[in-house]
């Protein structure tokens, strides 16, 4: 029985748009669980390209969990990108320097934390995420969705700003698959038990 290697750049033979996104992310701020890939129409080096406003100073961190699916063009947008916007004026003065260097003084650009993404996260073509959104494991984000808000876990979003589709499952069922944790279980029990993963029935997993 041979498992996915989860060190493994490239999982699919002969096809490099697709990868195991931890393998390929060189920014320390950025950090991916096992397993969650990135599929790319062109390259997958445009997934740093797509997490815009990084920057080291602001200090945010975008966190991925493991067993994630993200498709081509999805936008991660960070605190760097913010302005101020109760001051008169929401020009950056204090970045170009020189006179303007003390413009910020005894004050800070809002932000909003980290982004949070949680596990077996489906995320949908050209979706964007805005700065410090969490969303919940299992959660489902639709094409060219603008998430502008936290997601709960196991939960269908769309549109923009996004709202709330439908649950994927019973809010009884939701509990027990967030208890359940399947994405920690040891990697051969998850071999084991793909078939009744992909399958329909959470009592029979929870049975195991």
């Amino acid at each position: 029985m041979k498992i996915p290697d989860k060190d493994k750049k490239f999982p699919l033979p002969n096809y490099e748009r697709l990868c195991f996104l931890k393998n390929l992310v060189k920014n320390p701020n950025i950090i991916i669980g096992d397993y969650t890939y990135y599929d790319d129409f062109e390259t997958v080096e445009n997934f740093e390209k797509n997490v815009k406003y990084l920057f080291d100073f602001i200090g945010d961190q975008l966190i991925i969990g493991k067993f994630c699916m993200i498709a081509s063009d999805v936008t991660f947008i960070m605190n760097g990108a913010n302005h101020l916007s109760k001051s008169i004026t929401s020009y950056p003065f204090a970045i170009f320097g020189e006179a303007w260097s003390d413009a910020m003084d005894g004050k800070s650009y809002p932000t909003k934390g980290n982004t949070e993404i949680g596990n077996d996260v489906w995320i949908g073509y050209g979706a964007t995420i805005m700065p410090g959104v969490k969303i919940g494991d299992g959660a489902i984000i639709a094409s060219k969705s603008v998430v502008t808000k936290d997601v709960e876990p196991y939960t269908i979003v769309g549109g923009n700003p996004v709202k709330e589709i439908r649950k994927r499952f019973s809010e009884e069922t939701i509990k027990q698959l967030l208890d359940l944790k399947w994405w920690d279980w040891p990697v051969e029990k998850i071999t084991k038990e793909v078939k009744n993963l992909t399958g329909e029935d959470v009592a029979v997993l929870i049975s195991r």
